[in-house]
């Protein structure tokens, strides 16, 4: 008794026995439980790709959100950037002419009261 063995490129089913073991046929119980184990794992399949896919989808709108926050972020950086080099600049010229700042008597150091012994029990 020769044994045959499988064209190259073809698969091995389970219902090919092993040598040695006697090979049992299928009865209809069997093709059925094999069909109805079939469509369900075609039906998961199917809903793990859906499941797969909306994560996917969700995922895609986040990162387009942020896209826009990021732009309107940036934005607003530019602006305030520009507004603190402006108010900089007013400033150094203010400086330049503020009475308060040009009068001496300003910078005698005046005694303050301390701020802890305030608050101790007397």
């Amino acid at each position: 008794m020769s044994q045959e063995l499988p064209a190259a490129g073809s698969v091995l089913h389970r219902s090919v026995s092993a040598p040695g073991n006697q090979a049992r046929p299928q009865s209809p119980e069997d093709d059925d439980r094999k069909v109805r184990r079939r469509e369900k794992n075609r039906v998961a399949a199917q809903r793990s790709r859906k499941k797969q896919t909306q994560k996917a989808d969700k995922l895609h709108e986040e990162y387009e959100c942020l896209e826009q926050e990021n732009t309107v972020l940036r934005r607003e950086i530019g602006k305030l950037t520009e507004e603190l080099k402006h108010l900089s600049e007013a400033l150094k010229e203010h400086e330049k002419v503020c009475p308060l700042l040009l009068c001496p008597l300003n910078f005698v150091p005046l005694p303050r009261p301390d701020p802890v012994a305030g608050c101790l029990p007397r």
